[in-house]
């Protein structure tokens, strides 16, 4: 049986420009990745790159639908699990942005920690989108300490 983690904020943006620094490799690095290697876009796969901790993996994007959604693959073999996400703009000042990622295997042994791990980390992934698109900080990610 799979298990997911599902993570929400409001950000006091509209979706276009939630989407865009997801999408756009010149925005990620403000609040997540050092790097995205090429635009997210349907059928690519992604290299992203965390500098801070000399590490890098890919993503397959399975489905983009502008403004509105973002479905990817990460993990490495058996590990793999999609993460959906989903913006659903209230108005043209705000954006509910979803993070649902699936595929967590229930019956391994460290899942609990796992999914803790997972739903920390989506909380702060998206405190500093927040934080970047409606204050301009982008010196916030990379600074979780485990």
């Amino acid at each position: 049986m799979d298990t997911q983690v599902i993570t929400k904020m409001k950000i006091l943006k509209p979706a276009n420009e939630v989407f865009e620094a997801i999408v756009g490799p010149e925005k990620i690095g403000n609040f997540w990745f050092s790097s995205s290697s090429d635009r997210w876009e349907q059928g690519k796969t992604i290299t992203l790159r965390y500098d801070e901790y000399d590490a890098q993996g890919d993503i397959k994007v399975l489905e983009v639908e502008e403004n509105k959604k973002i479905v990817f693959s990460w993990g490495g073999y058996g590990q793999e699990t999609v993460v959906t996400i989903t913006l659903n703009e209230l108005d043209h000042m705000s954006t509910i942005i979803e993070v649902n990622e699936s595929g967590l295997k229930e019956d391994d042994p460290g899942i609990v920690n796992k999914m803790i791990g997972q739903k920390e980390g989506w909380v702060y992934v998206l405190t500093c989108l927040k934080g970047y698109l409606e204050n301009g900080a982008n010196n916030l990610r990379a600074s979780l300490i485990h």
